[in-house]
């Protein structure tokens, strides 16, 4: 059976390995990052960082950091729908407006730009990527580690 801690080390290999996807394809394939993708980063960090922390937090329950791990995955959800849902939309957008000048001027997108600087379309993410559009694979690892967050949880408090 697998164990909390080598569960909660996959998910932060996994959302550490989603950024530096999210970094090829922004710098080596040129995908510039929309706002709610950089939202996304933030979020996939703040799940990893959790995840960590949960691992070596030791035997006593991790449920604190589990438990922000668990919102930051259901927050990636509601982005990444919502991301999808403006690419049904396609009169819709989430390109120059209020929320990219906000995310641009964060401390970490000043420091950081080259990870935290929104300066895509969100109508440019629809370039299929083994089949799926990159919101809709954001959405499927959002909703993984949703799973998985919420399982380590449900057994700790059951523990």
């Amino acid at each position: 059976m697998i164990t909390t801690r080598s569960l909660l080390l996959s998910i932060a290999i996994a959302a550490f390995g989603l950024i530096g996807v999210a970094l090829y394809l922004q710098h080596g394939l040129d995908m510039l990052p929309c706002p709610l993708c950089v939202i996304q980063r933030y979020l996939f960090i703040a799940i990893g960082v959790c995840a960590l922390i949960g691992a070596y937090v030791g035997k006593p329950k991790p449920l604190a950091p589990v438990g922000l791990g668990l919102l930051a995955a259901l927050g990636g959800l509601g982005t990444a729908g919502k991301h999808l849902w403006v690419l049904a939309h396609p009169g819709l957008s989430c390109g120059i407006d209020p929320m990219e000048t906000m995310l641009n001027k964060i401390p970490t997108a000043t420091y950081l730009p080259f990870l935290f600087q929104a300066d895509g379309l969100c109508e440019d993410a629809l370039a299929p990527w083994f089949g799926l559009s990159i919101p809709q694979w954001s959405f499927l690892w959002f909703a993984l580690c949703t799973l998985a967050l919420a399982w380590v949880l449900i057994r700790r408090v059951r523990a």
